[in-house]
């Protein structure tokens, strides 16, 4: 459940580095979606680092100047010829009339000039024919016929497979027209032939990527099958509550043990919960809440709305939750539950006024539920609203002083504001805090992750690494925290390898993270390996439960296979470079 700048990972109770945090710890270009990778170490094989009219990287006019060599060369070539004995000549004369015109705002005019420059150009000279229809097509561009600047476009790339300007222009008419996988194509030769060092392109890139990831992740939204999270997600999900009735009343006795008895509704749900069985609970609260004669339809509804809202079938979930919420008659504690979940699926929706409105509700219906301060502080962790997180953890530790999860992230809050008002005597005061707490919860793995993430900001990668271990040792089924100490060894040394096997151990223990199959995808595309970046953004993108989260990772993968497709066009040998 986490987004492009999400800092609070959902169901795991607790913080995790942002998308943006795992883009700088693998040095990938942020501005083009994190899904490019820097080919530095290809540039000689793809002509990087050559002065030519097409691909120095130096800034130009919309026009390409006459070449200086072909000028050069033409006096002496042409040394007692007339003009319809030289026909380059002519259609260089030709291309400088229509540039003047061009730069008079007369494009029409310019392209005549063009067009008879590209009639009279001897068809050997391929250069200067490329530049010909590059023009012509920055005349089509100015009068805003794309089509033309595509097609013109394309007529120079034949003769010029590396011309920059042409990829550039053909990028942004395709971008215009809609047609942006051929424009995201464009663009991504052009960064790799510039060295990904043009910020202009890198930003057009970036903005094609976005375009494209949440064109395919609407036409996936429309067409996904909710899939159940892995058993672990869920037990750490429902952890992250203290007044949860469901699990309170499972604490209190009301769940049968026995395998053998013929239960119905919510006592087979609860049954199945205990069990595992996360399958069944959905349609076991449908039967409670089809039973004519039942008390318990409120707790059944918020019960089936929970699993819902893990399923990601976000329309059914609010469906349910709105349900309880608007019932006078319903108990207060589960309506406070009801409105503390839909505050926080509002967040994952994009909806952060809804989200913290429905705080505010719960608020008043049960000012003393430190479930809502806990639960609204990540929120406003997320808002990169201090103050009010700071103020939340400390109302949620307030009211309950023994919750480790409120605790911890209080500690992080603390931080967070030490860090950014650079306070140091605070942030020496919140790493005694980081330790009381580890002493205080030495069972709670949250603990142990949270301090590491804050000993590796401070660089202290070493004592940051002994941390993820012990958070392994308390709690070794979660993926996640192999996925996050695999970054602290990329950050720490650079070391690819290590990563990748700690994120594929995670992959071992939960084939259902997402947050393990996006990072190691992104460190393949780093490692050059295509092909198999492809195939984990694949399995991440099934997994999202958001439009956002899923475009996210569709302009992951649709950056890869860009990348792969031009470098095979390119002749670039790389392993597994091969498109799926």
């Amino acid at each position: 459940m986490t987004t492009a700048s999400r800092i609070v990972e959902a169901g795991d109770g607790g913080i995790s580095w942002s998308k943006w945090s795992v883009a700088a710890i693998l040095g990938v270009p942020v501005a083009a979606g994190v899904g490019y990778w820097c080919w530095r170490h290809f540039g000689t094989e793809i002509g990087l680092g050559k002065k030519s009219p097409s691909s120095d990287g130096r800034t130009r006019s919309a026009l390409d100047v006459p070449r200086k060599i072909g000028e050069a060369d033409a006096s002496e070539f042409t040394a007692g010829m007339t003009e319809e004995q030289n026909p380059l000549k002519k259609a260089l004369a030709h291309k400088d009339a229509g540039n003047k015109l061009f730069k008079a705002g007369k494009y029409a005019e310019a392209i005549e000039c063009y067009n008879m420059a590209i009639e009279v150009c001897p068809t050997d000279k391929k250069q200067d024919l490329a530049t010909f229809y590059q023009n012509r097509a920055a005349a089509y561009e100015q009068m805003k016929v794309y089509e033309r600047v595509k097609e013109d476009c394309s007529k120079a790339l034949e003769l010029n497979p590396k011309y920059v300007k042409a990829l550039q222009r053909r990028a942004k008419a395709c971008e215009l027209t809609q047609d942006l996988l051929q424009s995201l194509e464009d663009v991504t030769a052009a960064c790799m032939l510039e060295g990904f060092q043009n910020q202009t392109t890198l930003l057009t890139a970036d903005r094609v990527l976005k375009e494209l990831g949440r064109k395919h992740a609407k036409e996936a939204m429309a067409k996904r099958v909710p899939i159940m999270p892995s058993k672990h997600f869920i037990k750490t999900y429902f952890s992250s509550f203290v007044e949860d009735p469901f699990t309170k009343s499972l604490k209190n006795g009301k769940e049968s043990d026995s395998a053998e008895a013929d239960l119905r509704g919510l006592a087979r749900a609860r049954q199945a919960f205990i069990q595992q069985n996360f399958e069944d609970i959905i349609p076991a609260c449908t039967e409670e809440i089809s039973s004519v004669d039942s008390s318990n339809k409120d707790e059944a509804r918020i019960l089936r709305a929970t699993f819902y809202l893990l399923l990601g079938d976000h329309d059914n979930a609010l469906e349910d939750f709105a349900i309880v919420v608007n019932s006078d008659e319903a108990d207060v504690k589960l309506r406070v539950n009801a409105l503390i979940k839909r505050a926080s699926l509002h967040m994952q929706l994009e909806e952060p006024s809804k989200s913290i409105e429905d705080f505010h509700l719960a608020v008043k219906l049960d000012s003393e539920n430190s479930d809502i301060y806990h639960h609204r502080g990540q929120v406003h962790l997320l808002m990169e609203k201090m103050d009010e997180a700071i103020a939340d953890f400390n109302k949620s530790v307030a009211i309950n002083p023994n919750f480790p999860i409120s605790y911890v992230q209080k500690c992080y809050s603390d931080y967070r504001h030490a860090f950014n008002t650079r306070n140091m005597e605070m942030m020496q005061e919140v790493m005694r805090a980081f330790q009381s707490a580890i002493e205080r919860f030495p069972g709670c793995s949250e603990c142990y992750t949270l301090y590491a993430q804050v000993l590796s900001d401070q660089q202290e990668y070493e004592k940051a690494d002994q941390h993820f271990k012990k958070a392994i040792e308390v709690d070794p089924e979660n993926a996640t925290i192999y996925v996050h100490r695999g970054l602290l060894h990329l950050q720490w040394n650079g070391d690819l390898s290590k990563a990748v096997e700690l994120i594929t151990h995670a992959l071992k223990l939960d084939s259902k993270c997402e947050f393990a199959h996006e990072t190691l995808g992104t460190i393949e595309v780093q490692r050059g390996n295509l092909r198999r970046a492809i195939e984990l953004f694949d399995k991440a993108i099934p997994l999202a439960k958001t439009e956002m989260e899923m475009s996210h990772l569709f302009s992951l993968r649709d950056a890869a296979v860009a990348q792969a497709k031009v470098a095979d066009k390119m002749g670039i040998n790389i392993s597994n470079v091969g498109l799926p």
